[in-house]
């Protein structure tokens, strides 16, 4: 999924942020894996249950402390799958090789397994419904899509008239996260349009291009300069950097587009 600074994390690095309040104050929760399943052959979707959680407003983040039997601690930033204000959470995990807290989380942590959270965190890379009637646009890049999702469930949810639309690139349909969430979305929302790319294999029997994101599929999928949208990006730091540059290019002001990154460790 991207400040959040971590192996699988979202980090946000790019652009002063706003002087927006968080509406809760963060702080260390236990919890407990509640329930856990494959997302894509290298993710996978962990539900923690946390009774003292606060809730968190779609786009935010958390801090994942891991403890070893021999009290060896190590921690990492995900961003979070889910909103509201409910005591569950929802992460997704894609597997980072090398990485430290990755590979367990995808690999080995199993329900009842006990860890801490820290959170919510960042009050930049949110969006509320019912606030604004500015279109949004949504980018994402594989597991970038993790902080995007509760943005567009908030949406369908609150039948929020703003138009909103969403690029999503991935390798292969199999890479896709949240396949279901988005259809239903889909389903239950007019104003949403999605849009994949797929650089390695596209669904069988579609005549759509095959290729890595380009210029021109870009253009051709997100809103135009002149309709003002508020723009979201997030991905891996190449993949943000690239899009950020065709869309100044292109003539969105870059200085409002919020972006965040994410990377291995």
């Amino acid at each position: 999924m991207s400040a959040p600074s971590s192996v699988d994390g979202l980090e946000a690095r790019m652009a002063p942020r706003t002087s927006a309040p968080v509406r809760r104050r963060p702080a260390w929760h236990p919890a407990t894996v509640a329930s856990v399943a494959q997302e894509t052959p290298d993710a996978r979707r962990i539900v923690l249950d946390v009774p003292t959680w606060p809730g968190n407003d779609p786009g935010q983040h958390l801090d994942l402390r891991l403890t070893a039997e021999d009290g060896y601690q190590a921690s990492r930033s995900y961003s979070i799958a889910s909103a509201g204000e409910g005591t569950q959470v929802t992460l997704a995990v894609d597997r980072v090789e090398g990485g430290e807290v990755s590979p367990f989380l995808v690999d080995a942590i199993e329900v009842g397994d006990a860890l801490d959270v820290h959170g919510p965190l960042g009050g930049w890379f949110v969006w509320h419904p019912g606030r604004s009637e500015r279109p949004v646009q949504l980018i994402a890049g594989g597991s970038g899509i993790v902080p995007l999702l509760p943005m567009v469930t908030a949406h369908a949810e609150a039948d929020d008239p703003a138009p909103f639309r969403l690029l999503y690139a991935t390798r292969t349909p199999d890479d896709v996260f949240f396949r279901e969430e988005l259809d239903g979305a889909l389903r239950a929302h007019a104003p949403l349009e999605v849009t994949h790319v797929y650089s390695r294999r596209a669904p069988e029997g579609s005549d759509a291009p095959v290729g890595r994101l380009t210029r021109a599929a870009l253009e051709q999928a997100v809103l135009p300069p002149a309709d003002g949208a508020l723009v979201y990006v997030c991905g891996s730091t190449p993949f943000v950097e690239q899009v950020l540059r065709w869309l100044g290019e292109l003539g969105h002001d870059v200085s409002d587009v919020r972006a965040e990154r994410f990377g291995g460790a």
